[in-house]
């Protein structure tokens, strides 16, 4: 079955090498145009190492693109990662058309911080889709789905990179053999069952201390690597990584201690003890590196 890889960064990367360790019959490579001054994709690193050829169209809603897409006389393409919009004749031009992955239960948390979400809102269990993109946002027909959970104290880099990562590229491939055997799943979403978040950003990321300290762990696990739970000192920003819930009762946004283990900040209803930040003007360093460098001690105000 000749096939187009369609995709970038990592996840890209991983299902390509599955592909060719399998022996498929990669046809095209196709990849996000590569930044001026950025690094290469390590799709199309590994695609040029491998001999294939690599093809970056800055869009894919011109006639090029489609002819570019028909020469391939593709059977399928597999889209791993791909941020560009790619229309319906383009979609549709291999013979079985164009499947995606999508790293949440659609129709739930379809958008770009699909994995951000859930664990920001506090649930316990997400997963991944593998459907027939259409023109609307991660709302294409459903081939198959996959659920894992989310742990009580699992990050975003938790759930990504152990689980929601290497479970896709499985499921890749399981479509792909779903294909090959001739059995062509299309199931409807129901969208009205479902939902849409735009990207889990700066905004989405600040901690408010009034608000109750299992929300405000949710959100910097949420956040933790990217973009960063963050909250404000004298002015400036200061980005929270690794954390743990306490018990204990005070002052919101107040510091109730500092020690080797961290810095514990009162919300409401328990403590967030912090473990690992970012200053502004440095590094992530350990909060009790960070603490002792700028001072700060119980009583200190965070969120100002």
């Amino acid at each position: 079955m000749r096939i187009v890889l369609h995709g970038q960064q990592a996840f890209g990367q991983a299902v390509l090498e599955r592909l060719l360790e399998r022996g498929e019959d990669v046809v095209a490579v196709c990849c996000a145009p590569t930044k001026e001054g950025k690094p290469e994709d390590p799709l199309v690193e590994l695609a040029r190492e491998k001999g294939l050829p690599v093809h970056q169209p800055a869009s894919w809603k011109t006639p090029e693109a489609l002819a570019l897409m028909e020469s391939f006389n593709a059977d399928v393409c597999m889209m791993a990662y791909v941020l560009l919009f790619v229309p319906q004749e383009v979609r549709d031009a291999p013979t079985y058309g164009t499947f995606q992955y999508h790293p949440s239960l659609c129709p739930q948390h379809r958008g770009p911080s699909s994995i951000n979400w859930p664990i920001a809102m506090g649930k316990t269990r997400t997963g991944l889709s593998i459907f027939w993109p259409d023109d609307g946002l991660d709302e294409g027909p459903m081939m198959l789905q996959k659920t894992c959970e989310i742990g009580p104290d699992e990050t975003l880099g938790d759930v990504y990179f152990k689980k929601l990562f290497p479970m896709g590229v499985d499921a890749m491939i399981e479509g792909l053999e779903l294909v090959k055997a001739g059995v062509i799943i299309k199931h409807n979403q129901r969208l009205e069952d479902g939902s849409y978040e735009s990207w889990f950003g700066k905004a989405a990321a600040k901690i408010d201390w009034s608000k109750p300290a299992a929300d405000i762990y949710n959100i910097i696990r949420a956040a933790n690597p990217a973009p960063g739970a963050w909250t404000t000192i004298g002015g400036s920003e200061l980005k929270i990584y690794d954390s743990a819930r306490v018990d204990g009762t005070g002052t919101a946004g107040q510091v109730v201690s500092v020690n080797e283990d961290g810095v514990t900040v009162q919300a409401e209803g328990g403590r967030i003890l912090i473990k690992r930040v970012r200053p502004a003007d440095g590094g992530k360093t350990a909060a009790s590196e960070w603490a002792a460098a700028a001072g700060i001690n119980s009583g200190t105000k965070l969120g100002s």
